[in-house]
């Protein structure tokens, strides 16, 4: 049984964001589920979202995507024992200042904040190869290619020059 990754949209503007997630984190082994919900406008069907998902005995991750207040993350942290991963996109409207929100949550509310969608699903993997021999592999692959890139390009260079 795959991990579950739940990817909580605040609004469809938000769907790019989610699938770079998605897209992310399925090579690494997670079954990944996708819904939109706001904290502010429909807090009941978020609840409800929750409530079904925290009854799903596998282990589970939530990455909330939302922008400007982004008060779906603390919501959402605060309604589940599953870690959360803030991942807002960060449009040019208010400098990026609405980040603040996503950063600064009340006490006792913890969610994690990975600006990048790909990181967001790595972090989410890390979290599962904590107990997970697949996803840990999985995680070790993707780490090894990234170093070898660097090298490659590397060599590349000093063979260019």
């Amino acid at each position: 049984m795959k991990p579950l990754l739940v990817i909580l949209m605040g609004s469809q503007a938000d769907r790019k964001q989610a699938d770079a997630v998605a897209e992310a984190a399925r090579p690494m082994g997670m079954d990944v589920k996708m819904h939109i919900g706001s904290a502010h406008k429909t807090a009941t069907h978020v609840l409800n979202l929750l409530k079904m998902y925290e009854s799903d005995p596998r282990p589970k991750v939530y990455v909330t995507i939302a922008g400007r207040s982004n008060a779906l993350s603390g919501f959402t942290d605060g309604a589940v024992i599953s870690p959360v991963i803030a991942c807002p996109p960060i449009p040019e409207k208010f400098g990026g200042a609405d980040i603040f929100s996503s950063l600064s949550m009340p006490s006792g509310i913890a969610p994690a904040v990975v600006l990048d969608p790909a990181n967001a699903a790595l972090l989410a993997a890390k979290i599962f190869a904590l107990s997970d021999p697949d996803i840990r592999e999985a995680v070790k692959e993707f780490q090894d290619s990234a170093r070898q890139k660097i090298l490659d390009d590397d060599t590349a260079l000093n063979v260019e020059g």
